[in-house]
């Protein structure tokens, strides 16, 4: 009986996949690395030079320190590219920054809430919409408002927590990958 061993290899399930090598796990960390730090310190810096430039101090402030956070885990996949095991220590880092900046700006916008002005194009709708909620529009747009920064501190919570997770659980496939005498 002739067997054909193509087909034969997708009926057993039970076969796992073989691990990723280690030097292929240092390219993706370094890949990702790079592409959000670069990301994270260049949106940042927009953010932070339209926040000067409007005169928001605070808003400035906290984007520069995003803007850090980002330059850091750039420093960090640069590290690993230099065949330095440090940068995933440098990479980890950044979201903690990272993460700890956005919790003190919800929680400072929390704490001090600012409505700003409705434009009068749109306060119909919104006035239907806290009708809808069975709300006044104040009570409305402080709901929503306190929602957007409770939202942007949850989802903070699972993707910088995620990330540095991700950095934290590569560290010895990275050392593995690198020559011994960068370790």
């Amino acid at each position: 009986m002739k067997v054909n061993f193509r087909f034969a290899l997708f009926l057993n399930t039970n076969m796992k996949a073989p691990p990723v090598l280690p030097e292929f796990v240092l390219i993706r960390v370094r890949r990702v690395g790079s592409i959000h730090g670069y990301s994270v310190l260049f949106v940042a810096g927009m953010f932070a030079l339209l926040s000067a430039m409007a005169g928001d101090f605070f808003g400035a402030i906290v984007g520069l320190l995003v803007a850090g956070a980002g330059a850091i885990e750039h420093h960090g996949a640069s590290l690993l590219g230099a065949g330095d095991s440090r940068g995933t220590v440098w990479l980890v880092s950044s979201q903690s920054v990272l993460f700890v900046t956005i919790a003190g700006y919800c929680f400072i916008r929390l704490r001090h809430v600012e409505i700003p002005a409705i434009p009068d194009e749109i306060r119909p709708m919104l006035e239907m919409n806290a009708e809808q909620a069975g709300m006044t529009l104040s009570q409305y747009l402080s709901f929503m408002y306190q929602f957007f920064f409770r939202l942007l501190l949850g989802l903070s919570i699972l993707y910088q927590g995620g990330l540095g997770l991700y950095y934290f659980s590569k560290r010895h496939a990275i050392r593995r990958a690198l020559p011994p005498t960068s370790q």
